[in-house]
Order: C-alpha cells, then sequence, then structure tokens
C-alpha cells in the first residue's frame, strides 16, 4: 500500500488495495502537479482508458435493467457517464482530498473543479481495471453510481432538455431559456456554465464542457427542484 496517508484512506474508503500502488499515484496526479517539474506522469492517458471502462459498465447495466430502443439506451448512457455524473461520484469517494496538484489550483478551489474531479474519476477507473480487471472496477462502480442509476431512473430515462420543456408546456409556460453564464479553461478543453430558467419556477446552473452538456445538466437540476 502506497505510504501517502491520503492514499491509505483512499483506499479504504473504495474498499480496493493497488497492487501497484505507481498506478493509484499516477490516478491521482493533475497535470498542474510539481509546475511541470513531477516525476510521475499525469493521469490523462488513464482518464482516455477509465472512459472506456465506465462506458462499458455504464451500457452493460442499463442493458440489462431496460427493455428500451437504442435511442433511449444512448439517452441514458450519455447521462451516465459525463463530466458532471463523474463529478458527483468523485465526490462520494472523496477523490477530491488525494488529488496531487498545484498550490495555485488548490488556490483556485481545484479540489472541487468539476471538470477535475470528473477527470480523476476516470482514470481512477482506469486505473482500477489495469491493477484488478473489469471486478475492480465494477466495484468502484456499484459503490458510487448507484445514485446516479437511481436518478436515472425517475427523469425516466428522457433527455432533460426534452422532459423540461415538456413539464413547462404542461404548466403553461414558455420554452425554458437558456444562456451562458460562464466559460473558462483553454480552448481544446473549455468548460461551460449554462443557466436555464422558466419563468415562475424558477433557474438552475449546469456545467459540462460543452454547450449541450451544460444545459443538460442544467435542465435535469431544474427538473429536480420542480414539485
Amino acid at each position: 500500500m502506497s505510504e501517502n496517508p491520503q492514499f491509505i484512506r483512499l483506499q479504504e474508503r473504495i474498499g480496493y488495495e493497488f497492487t501497484n500502488a505507481g498506478l493509484l499515484e499516477r490516478a491521482m496526479t493533475h497535470r498542474s502537479y510539481g509546475d511541470g517539474r513531477r516525476m510521475t506522469a499525469d493521469n490523462e492517458r488513464l482518464e482516455f482508458l477509465g472512459d472506456r471502462v465506465l462506458g462499458l459498465l455504464t451500457a452493460e447495466r442499463i442493458f440489462a435493467a431496460s427493455k428500451a430502443k437504442e435511442g433511449e439506451l444512448a439517452r441514458k448512457l450519455n447521462s451516465l457517464v459525463r463530466k458532471e455524473a463523474c463529478a458527483r461520484a468523485a465526490r462520494r469517494a472523496e477523490l477530491g482530498e488525494a488529488i496531487l496538484m498545484s498550490q495555485a489550483e488548490v488556490k483556485q478551489g481545484g479540489r472541487e473543479k468539476v471538470s477535475i474531479l470528473g477527470d480523476v474519476c476516470e482514470a481512477l477507473m482506469g486505473a482500477l481495471y489495469l491493477d484488478g480487471g473489469m471486478d475492480a472496477a465494477s466495484a468502484f462502480y456499484e459503490l458510487f453510481w448507484s445514485a446516479e442509476l437511481e436518478g436515472l431512473d425517475k427523469l425516466g430515462g428522457k433527455d432533460p432538455k426534452t422532459e423540461l420543456q415538456e413539464r413547462a408546456s404542461a404548466l403553461g409556460k414558455d420554452n425554458p431559456l437558456y444562456r451562458v453564464k460562464d466559460r473558462s479553461g483553454p480552448d481544446h478543453k473549455p468548460v461551460f456554465i449554462i443557466t436555464v430558467s422558466i419563468e415562475d419556477i424558477g433557474q438552475a446552473d449546469g456545467t459540462g464542457t460543452s454547450k449541450k452538456d451544460a444545459e443538460r445538466t442544467a435542465a435535469k437540476l431544474l427538473l429536480e427542484m420542480m414539485p
């Protein structure tokens, strides 16, 4: 087991001890760590692998649980593998406190950023797969994605924007209004914050790596707020 106390606690929380401690360290290493002088590679390659592992695990579960056609299955899959869903799973596992990052990034709230939490969660999935196979990755998924699966069922598997528009129409309201509240990050990896509002109903902010993803997240949050 790694001697880093944060990594020790992390492994206890997820119920898995890494055989190759270097994989865990790499998964938890943000590109800002060491200000370019670190000895450990960052987690971007593991993030790539973990994204595919996450997609397979999610597809397997929704295929087994639903008789829906391909289009609806795809919408459910997209809802469960978005960066926001990964970030929520990361918060449940308390990954933020164990991320290795620069002090500048820490001061900018990096341990709570959706993009960073989502990336590290995917990277950890990739590391678990390499260290312990699909069983290890699946065990982590079951622990920290259960709430996402339950939440998706409550929304009936529809695209949140479609459902929000239907709900607004049923209440005699105009279509939901979406606007860009903020955009940050480099051009190749932007982060958008979108606000959606319905007159006399309320508003919600959603974050995503594209405007469409941020709009869907905002719509889902506003749906959850509605009676």
